[in-house]
């Protein structure tokens, strides 16, 4: 059975392929049209399909569209179109008057042929416009079903059947999704029941977003930066954000009206100097969230008995919030879809629609995030050739890239298929030595980062015990640990100002390459850890082929280009 996973209603187009239940590709859509989460206007466009992260997760396969079984759309608009006094708000096809208005978003308008809202959940007769003109797929002509999957079942999916548990409770947290904020889950074998949610307003992921902006900060994309700039600050204004969180019973929350210039002075001027309300501010965002949250934990636990927690949707890529899950929860194992964002969702849809078509047994477990493009050094050798650009083969390219390292060299690390999810995980990386101190900021100056961002650590599996607490593995760099404190003075450019670092533990059957590479580098150093950060620069999305890997390297300070079997240096 083939099912094609799509996201594209709200931000971070993504696609996903599924045969026989085990994702063979999967992609966002900024990677190839390079426009960071794909979609950057209000009201966003639903008619811009990821049509290059679905062309290649069908080449990937060697199939066309019409060879699938399924497509699965991670977001279900009839609920809402449905709803009393609501139809004749949405930009349906004929209601101009409504498509004239200016709407927060448009996730419907291109989904639905004329008469589609009043038809069922599996439409066979009816396509999206789009995909019959980009692919030729003719209404009738196909043999594939269509399903709408709510956004949070999406999400909650994407959590529960990749996982590595049997039986685990689920939550899914993010800005909201149709009416659903936040939603609560328990995983059975192979069966996912949806237990409760939390609806709009009340969303802790607005909270975050809201004080995001406020702070100066682009909200539904900063958050990561609010993250790292609570550990500067301390929790004074968290008594007066907690007036405004009140969690009832099961698992249901709100939040008060924000109003928070009136309660914390005037917002933050975009780029200006960040000064102690700030980082208190952000401290107190982050401490509220964090006990929040735990509250819910707690509620789910005892609502479904289950050990094990798995974690999606936006509010589960903060990795402090995941790691104070793990140290104070009260589930024995806390796992995270390493694509928990809304690109995920389009795994999540593809894997719902798989669990649903009485097929037996779940079939996948997500061991690792590497599942797009990747390159031959032919084709690399090829494009280096044409360009006229100097270049060198590597023989050993582990140890040979290793010695550049130790020579305090920062360089762009491009091997094998590309990570799923916003986070660079060696295969598009930016690498570089944690043995000096100005490393990071060196970091932060290449990739127009602000001087109080952290940088990541990987470190070899094996030999995570020996420099972090605590010795748990975290192949998806989704967690905070804290640094030894015998260690701490070895690695000063991969620690945060807290002493904590939120590292990637590596070992060879998930990613040889990189494995080869911080091990040829501990043997030299005596470190088993190299420092990780995306491959990319301010504004820009992770790269994914080739040019774009050295079109970054030459327009940006970095040292060497690590390509394949290729040396590029400046």
């Amino acid at each position: 059975m083939k099912i094609l996973g799509l996201n594209a209603v709200f931000h971070d187009s993504a696609a996903c392929l599924l045969v026989d239940g085990v994702a063979i590709a999967a992609a966002e859509e900024e990677r190839f049209v390079r426009i960071k989460h794909h979609k950057r206007t209000k009201p966003f466009n639903s008619y811009a399909l990821p049509f290059h992260a679905i062309d290649y997760c069908l080449r990937e396969a060697g199939l066309k569209l019409g060879d699938l079984d399924h497509i699965a759309y991670s977001f279900d608009p009839f609920p809402l179109i449905n709803r009393p006094g609501r139809a004749e708000d949405l930009p349906l096809p004929g209601n101009a008057e409504a498509a004239r208005r200016p709407l927060g978003f448009d996730p419907w308008q291109s989904l639905f042929l004329a008469g589609a809202a009043t038809a069922p959940h599996v439409i066979g007769d009816y396509v999206p416009w789009e995909l019959q003109r980009s692919f030729g797929a003719g209404a009738g002509g196909q043999r594939w079903q269509f399903h709408f999957v709510p956004h949070h079942v999406a999400h909650a999916a994407s959590a529960y059947f990749p996982s590595p548990f049997d039986e685990a409770a689920v939550m899914t947290l993010d800005g909201f999704g149709g009416d659903a904020t936040t939603a609560y889950g328990h995983g059975r074998g192979a069966e996912l029941s949806m237990i409760g949610s939390v609806q709009l307003p009340h969303s802790l992921g607005l909270l975050y977003e809201q004080m995001t902006g406020f702070l100066g900060f682009k909200p539904s994309s900063d958050e990561y930066k609010v993250m790292a700039l609570a550990a500067l600050g301390k929790p004074e204004q968290a008594e007066a954000l907690r007036r405004l969180v009140q969690v009832g019973e099961g698992g249901r929350y709100t939040v008060q009206p924000l109003a928070l210039a009136e309660r914390f002075g005037p917002p933050r001027e975009p780029g200006s100097l960040l000064d102690q309300r700030h980082l208190d501010l952000a401290c107190s965002l982050q401490t509220v969230l964090e006990e929040t949250v735990l509250e819910l934990a707690g509620w789910l636990h005892g609502a479904t008995g289950a050990d094990a927690l798995c974690l999606a949707g936006g509010v589960a890529l903060n990795c402090v919030l995941n790691a104070r899950l793990r140290d104070d929860g009260p589930f024995r194992d806390v796992w995270v879809q390493p694509a928990a964002g809304d690109a995920g969702t389009a795994l999540g849809a593809a894997l719902w629609v798989d669990s649903q078509q009485g097929e037996p047994g779940r079939r996948y477990r997500m061991e690792s995030a590497l599942l797009g493009p990747s390159f031959t050094d032919e084709q690399i050798g090829e494009l280096l050739r044409e360009s006229k650009l100097r270049h060198r083969l590597l023989t050993d390219v582990g140890g040979e890239t290793a010695e550049l390292l130790v020579q305090d060299r920062i360089l762009g690390w491009f091997q094998g298929r590309m990570e799923f999810g916003p986070r660079a995980l060696g295969a598009r990386s930016i690498l570089a030595s944690p043995l000096n101190e100005a490393t990071r900021d060196r970091l932060n100056d290449i990739k127009g980062r602000e001087e109080f961002r952290p940088v990541a650590p990987a470190v070899l599996a094996h030999r995570a015990a020996d420099w972090f607490e605590p010795a748990t593995e975290s192949p998806f760099m989704l967690f905070t640990h804290r640094i030894r404190p015998d260690r701490i003075d070895r690695i000063p450019a991969a620690r945060h100002d807290d002493g904590t670092a939120r590292i990637q533990t590596v070992d060879r059957d998930r990613n040889p390459a990189f494995f080869d590479l911080i091990a040829a580098f501990e043997e030299r150093t005596g470190v088993p850890i190299v420092v990780n950060t995306s491959f990319n620069t301010a504004g820009r999305p992770i790269v994914c082929t080739p040019r774009d890997a050295i079109e970054c390297f030459f327009a940006s300070p970095l040292d060497a280009l690590v390509i394949g079997s290729f040396l590029l240096e400046k």
